[in-house]
Formats: structure tokens, sequence, C-alpha cells
């Protein structure tokens, strides 16, 4: 679990764990996110229990802790499939609080039942003498790309084009995808060669999320950070196809401070795949060079063999 920045840019002192159930009109207007409206649609029922019609577990989580506390580390598992007709029931307990750091979990529930199991520590910011990180890949900056909309739009254009893929390519562009993403490298449709299970791409939120919210942008993060994560470990394999994918669990970083409505590098490659399940690894980065999170997901992976058609 991003897309363009617009509007003048205002400053939003708004408590995202307010109770009230109207927050959502606490925010200025120009706070235009897809992903935002979702996360503030999480209804409180009890002190600390939720319901929602998304898969936001951290933002229950957040919900829970004060306003000086910011997450550091999420774990994930996903125990069963979801019912994306059905609300979700998230259960907060609050495992710990000490004096710099505070431990919850939260448990999601549909039809009475456990669908994911989340634990989430929030930490009080701390300076540190011992500091360092990875160097950034040096790539083209996001102004000198396409979006895949656009990219999409060029295939579409190819007279060659095969029909199954024209209808596969006009149903993505039908999908309102609440997150803007430029590849670095440019994506096939239909994939003849093997390659190295890596991407790179520029993401950001679609609309204007404002400065002073890190618990928001934190939340809006880890669902940035699940889009076609689990694809990287299929790169190497242009025969075959996802027959079914879904992940097992999922567990994110936070190292620094950032703006997910601005764009980030997402960096991801697979080390491993066997036994029917990939594991992948991640790291997304502020335009300045700062390692903004760092995440790792392990999910299942069946597959069928590719059909394969024009070259793109």
């Amino acid at each position: 679990m991003a897309e363009n920045g617009s509007g003048s840019q205002k400053k939003d002192t708004q408590n995202f764990t307010s109770d009230d159930d109207n927050t959502q009109e606490q925010f200025s207007p120009d706070l235009k996110s897809v992903l935002v409206t979702s996360v503030l649609n999480l209804e409180k029922l009890d002190v600390d229990l939720y319901r929602g019609t998304h898969h936001w577990a951290l933002v229950a989580a957040a919900k829970s802790v004060s306003d000086n506390l910011y997450a550091h580390s999420l774990h994930c598992y996903f125990v069963r499939a979801g019912d994306p007709k059905v609300p979700v029931l998230y259960q907060v307990d609050r495992t710990r609080d000490g004096r710099s750091f505070s431990v919850r979990s939260v448990k999601a529930i549909q039809h009475g039942q456990p669908i994911l199991i989340c634990q989430a520590s929030f930490h009080l910011l701390q300076p540190s003498p011992v500091e360092h990180q990875f160097t950034m890949p040096i790539v083209p900056p996001p102004e000198d790309l396409p979006t895949i909309e656009e990219l999409v739009q060029s295939y579409l254009t190819k007279p060659d084009l095969a029909e199954n893929l024209k209808q596969g390519l006009n149903k993505l562009l039908a999908n309102e995808v609440p997150i803007e993403i430029k590849p670095v490298t440019k994506p096939t449709i239909n994939r003849v060669f093997a390659m190295e299970p890596k991407m790179v791409f520029w993401v950001r939120a679609r609309g204007f999320i404002g400065e002073g919210n890190m618990k928001l942008h934190c939340c809006v993060a880890a669902y940035v950070s699940d889009y076609a994560f689990l694809s990287t470990a299929l790169l190497p394999y242009p025969n075959h196809r996802a027959k079914f994918s879904a992940s097992l669990d999922h567990a994110m970083w936070f190292h620094n401070t950032f703006r997910s409505d601005e764009w980030m590098l997402y960096e991801c490659e697979s080390p491993w795949a066997g036994g029917s399940r990939g594991l992948v690894q991640g790291k997304m980065w502020r335009r300045d060079g700062v390692l903004a999170a760092s995440c790792s997901q392990e999910g299942v992976l069946r597959v069928k063999p590719a059909k394969q058609t024009s070259k793109l």
C-alpha cells in the first residue's frame, strides 16, 4: 500500500488521531488524496474498536497512541483472504507503553474470523550520533519520465497489438489507482526475455496531503509499498505468468520523515524465490537522497505458462 501533488501547500495542523467522527471536515479543502479519504473513513465503534472498508490496520493502531509518537515499524500477517464487499473490524490491543516505545497489536476481522494480524511499534523521536544509510541510485528525475497511463496509451497506438493485450490495457486504464507511478525502466507488456528481479520507479499519492502529519504519511506509504511489489519476483521468468499470488506477510520500517504526496523513488528487488513463494525487499528514497523507509514481503506465487504474442 499514491498520486499527484496539486494546489498550494498548507501546513496540516489537524490531529490525525482524533476520534471525532467528523474528522474529514477538519482538513483543508486542498486535501484531495483518494487514499486519505479512505483512511478518514475508519469509524470508531468503541474504545480501540474500529470499522472500515479498507485494510488500514496501521491507521487503527495510530489512533491509540499519543501525538508525539511516530510509527517506526509494522509487521503484518495475512491469514485469510479478505472479502471486499464486507466491512473490516479492527480490534486494537495496547500491548505496551514505555517511555520511548509503544507497541500495538491489531486484529482485522471479517465474518467473525481474523483475516490480518498486525503489530506496529511507535517511538519518540530521538537524536543519535550513530547514523548511516546506503546511497540512492542515480536515475532520471520524474519530470523526464512518462506515467504508467501515458505508457499504456502509447502501447494502444501500435497497429500490431494483439487483441487480448489491448483488452488488458484498456482494463488497466479503467481502474482508478490512487497512486501515480513513473517507471525508470520502460516496462514491456509481453516479456520475452528474462530480466533481473529488480524494479525502480517514482511514486507518489494522487492529491495534496500536506506537511505536519507523519502518521498519515506513514499510513499512505504503507499502502504504496504493496503496489506491484510481489511481481518483481516474476521478472526472471518470461515464460510464466502468475496464476495466483497473495501476500503472506509484509514488514515495513520508517527511517526518516517524508511526504507521501511528493515523488519518492521505490527500489524493489527479489533476492529469492522457490517453493511457490517469493521474497521481495524494497527501499523508498526521498528525492534528496534520504532513505525514508524499507520494506519486505513474502507471498505465494503460483504460475502458469505464458502466451507469447506481439513484442512490445
